[in-house]
């Protein structure tokens, strides 16, 4: 144990060290506090059903009635209990609070990936720093994009088991990967997975090359069975998770299209402008350098400080605190102090200047092959970033690359680069410090690395606007809007217009001063190591030190303690209105409720409290996202919210705020008897038809199945009825009583892939009608039929899960026995 102890003591005094800065860096969770994060608050809204009942039955329904009518659990939060990362994750959340674990979890994993390049312990650290203090990353945090954040993090040790496979380390390095990718599927982030996978295809590509250069194809082969296995591996472990996403996937608005008459409806997948929505503008680039060099984030911070140009313009034309005037320039005309491509942002990418300033040196003087994996990837990468700022690379992936076009924000594979910059910055200290080189050479280029990073932010401390305009794309348009609110009273409003102009240059000036600061410290350091007129050792510990002190600074600015706030607090964020308190006082277990008074298909508050025709989902039902776009989006379809069961209507009085509910009598209930069926030869007329009918009367049902219904025995009998017995969100019971078959209506969202409809207990088949609802033609008598959820995609892979588990620990066994037996017979 002592010589174990001895062996690692300097890796666990650098956990130690790791675990000291995250409670340091949010203290406020040794308070009990918890971050305030938008879309966590919104994510609990609509996991409440999923959770009331998973506090009664012990489990969460596999289903949900919360919100949009209707959705599979899946993308919200679902059980895997066979699933072994299931218990990682959580384990790792039981012993460090939230947003502790996450960041602990960015240094882990970096630090594994640096050790495993063999790159001195404390520099490994510093590099872990860099990686996991990238700006993006506690950006994530603070909006609370939680499952992006541990994708994000479990990145750089799948490439670490990967780079232990290739160099020959089988059975650990194989064994690591199926782990830790295992981990990054089960963290529920297919888009940074995609983006991983598109990074470590390009690193295999330049391995397959120097295989076949150097001729050592059967050992590459060998690591590539490993790597093969690994992966089969993970997707066994995470069976359950992926079969259920890429079942739901082809249903969900990622999915085809199912109308054809719309010509701005996207086939199969996101539309381009939707997915470009958020693209990296070119120039924005230089934020890895200088953060705030496009003003930061979308904000007035700046803009209302008594010493800024604009508070002072505006004071002088309108007196007094100009604040209030400034808030309204920036909701009606878009005067913030970001001034970049985006529609808005919370924040930069910004890697750190120093870490900048090493990377350039890295690509002058690292040999090691990496770094043509990670100037490749990072290169291709920013090209994809630009999105529509530059279509010519990412239309070719849009179009031609498999699975590209379902993933929205694209600038989010800077995520990826936020490693790829670090790895290269660490390897280029590490060949330094390795005496290959001449000491005068790299001197030489160390001073031109500084040089080229900053000289080029000196030069915008400088003269910022010679080389940034500081202006938006519709800039004149804002300084003509701002014209006609001045009465025609152009000299002012450019008088406004330059202020902005001049504070946004100001707030580039002081960050472009503040990176040729760090590059200095930097430099200094580096040399001090390449000259040896420092003790290595200590050297690099201030250089992790500046490179923390550098990027926390940053971070600070997006996420600190003003971001956390009482549990208790967040728990009862959304609090019931006089309405809510009403609804809910209704005692009818299934109905919905349509909230005129927030964003209704983009808000989750009304998920809190009801079942909704609305609420916030990135990923909701294609048919029903159609629903909205035609029947929502420019009236409200009131047939539509009948067939839908909407029994309470929410709105908001614009003079005094005030609330009212409106009940709607012609909802049409849980289920219904219809008189006749109207068949749609298409989904294009199907919709066309829902436009104006009577849900009570007739159904609108897709010819396709016309085969189930026996029209010769179907009729409408005024005796008939059917009603809803009991709720459960993956169990409904039915009774009805009729003389003769007959065609009902239920109010559910129509999903076949596992929903399964029971009479008196016999599997029987059923149809989609009104675009959305389900259906059945039902025999005469008295009967029992039942709805339940139950997809064979869940049980089977969770089934399969449980083999994966099993073999990922013998695997592991075997990896660590192994190594630990070489290790005594060296």
């Amino acid at each position: 144990m002592n010589n174990w102890l001895k062996a690692n003591g300097i890796h666990l005094a650098i956990i130690g060290f790791f675990v000291i800065i995250c409670f340091v860096y949010f203290s406020p969770v040794l308070q009990g506090k918890a971050p305030a994060q938008s879309d966590v608050i919104q994510a609990k809204a609509t996991a409440k059903e999923i959770m009331d009942y998973k506090e009664k039955d012990g489990k969460g329904p596999l289903w949900t009635n919360q919100m949009f009518g209707g959705m599979p659990a899946y993308q919200i939060w679902v059980q895997h209990p066979y699933n072994i990362t299931t218990y990682v994750i959580s384990s790792v959340k039981a012993i460090f609070p939230d947003p502790v674990d996450v960041v602990l979890m960015y240094l882990l994993g970096a630090y594994l990936l640096f050790c495993v390049l063999k790159i001195n312990p404390w520099l490994a650290a510093a590099g872990a720093v860099a990686f996991a203090f990238t700006s993006y990353n506690f950006i994530i945090i603070a909006a609370g994009h939680s499952n992006k954040a541990l994708a994000i993090a479990f990145c750089a040790p799948i490439i670490a088991g990967v780079i232990l496979t290739l160099r020959g380390r089988y059975w650990l390095g194989g064994s690591l990967t199926a782990l830790f990718l295992a981990l990054e599927i089960r963290s529920n982030h297919i888009q940074m997975t995609y983006y991983l996978m598109i990074a470590l295809l390009i690193y295999i590509g330049i391995e397959v090359y120097h295989a076949v250069k150097e001729k050592k194809l059967a050992g590459f082969g060998k690591a590539l069975t490993f790597l093969a296995a690994a992966m089969a591996l993970s997707f066994m472990v995470n069976a359950g998770k992926l079969w259920t996403t890429y079942e739901y996937g082809k249903e969900s608005n990622r999915g085809k299209s199912n109308l054809t008459t719309d010509a701005t409806e996207e086939k199969n997948g996101l539309s381009k402008e939707y997915a470009y929505g958020w693209s990296q503008g070119i120039g924005e680039s230089f934020t890895f350098l200088i953060p705030n060099l496009y003003g930061g984030a979308t904000s007035i911070e700046a803009l209302v400080k008594p010493e800024s140009n604009t508070y002072k313009t505006l004071q002088g034309i309108v007196g007094g605190d100009p604040t209030g005037h400034i808030q309204q320039l920036a909701g009606q005309l878009g005067m913030q102090q970001y001034w970049g491509e985006k529609p808005g942002t919370s924040g930069p990418y910004y890697f750190g200047a120093i870490v900048c300033f090493l990377f350039v040196f890295g690509l002058f003087i690292v040999r090691n092959r990496l770094k043509w994996w990670i100037l490749g990837t990072t290169i291709l990468f920013m090209l994809l970033s630009f999105g529509k700022n530059f279509p010519l690379v990412s239309d070719l992936f849009f179009e031609y690359f498999p699975m590209y076009n379902k993933f929205r924000a694209v600038e989010s594979i800077l995520a990826i680069v936020g490693l790829m910059v670090p790895l290269l910055a660490f390897l280029a200290i590490k060949e330094a410090q390795e005496g290959a080189y001449d000491q005068k050479e790299l001197v030489k280029k160390l001073t031109i690395s500084a040089g080229i990073t900053g000289g080029f932010a000196l030069l915008v401390a400088i003269m910022p606007t010679a080389f940034f305009s500081f202006t938006t794309a519709n800039h004149q348009q804002m300084v003509q809007a701002l014209t006609q609110m001045l009465e025609n009273n152009a000299s002012v409003a450019h008088s406004i217009a330059g202020a902005l102009i001049s504070d946004r240059a100001d707030i580039a000036r002081a960050d472009a001063l503040r990176s040729v600061l760090f590059i200095a410290i930097g430099y200094g350091l580096v040399w001090a190591i390449i000259t040896k007129k420092m003790n290595i050792q200590l050297a690099v510990i201030l250089l992790g030190l500046a490179v923390l002190i550098d990027m926390w600074q940053v971070d600070r600015r997006y996420l600190n303690n003003s971001n956390f706030a009482n549990k208790s607090d967040l728990k009862n964020h959304f609090q019931p209105r006089d309405v809510d308190t009403f609804i809910t006082s209704d005692k009818d277990p299934d109905f919905r409720v349509l909230d005129l008074s927030i964003s209704t298909f983009s808000d989750a508050q009304t998920s809190q409290f009801h079942k909704t025709v609305g609420g916030y989902h990135a990923a909701k039902l294609k048919r029903y996202q159609e629903l909205i776009d035609k029947q929502f989006s420019k009236s409200i379809n009131q047939d539509v919210l009948d067939m839908l069961n909407t029994k309470y209507i929410i709105t908001q009085d614009p003079q005094n705020g005030s609330y009212k509910m409106q009940r709607n009598e012609t909802a049409a209930g849980h289920a219904w008897i219809v008189q006749n069926v109207q068949f749609a030869k298409d989904a294009d007329e199907e919709m066309k038809a829902i436009n104006s009918f009577d849900p009570k009367k007739e159904a609108i049902v897709d010819i396709r199945y016309k085969d189930l219904i026996d029209a010769k025995r179907v009729g409408a009998d005024p005796t008939a009825s059917i009603k809803l017995d009991s709720y459960h969100p993956d169990h409904l019971v039915y009774s009805y009583s009729a003389p003769r078959d007959i065609i009902a209506v239920f109010s559910e969202i129509y999903y076949d892939k596992g929903w399964n409809m029971y009479v008196d207990g016999k599997q029987k088949p059923y149809f989609r009608a009104d675009y959305v609802l389900r259906a059945a033609q039902l025999e005469a008598g008295n009967h029992k039929v039942e709805f339940k959820f139950e997809p064979v995609s869940y049980y089977m892979g969770e089934k399969i899960s449980l083999v994966g588990s099993i073999l990922l620990l013998a695997g592991l066994g075997f990896a660590f026995y192994s190594e630990n037996k070489k290790k005594k017979v060296a």
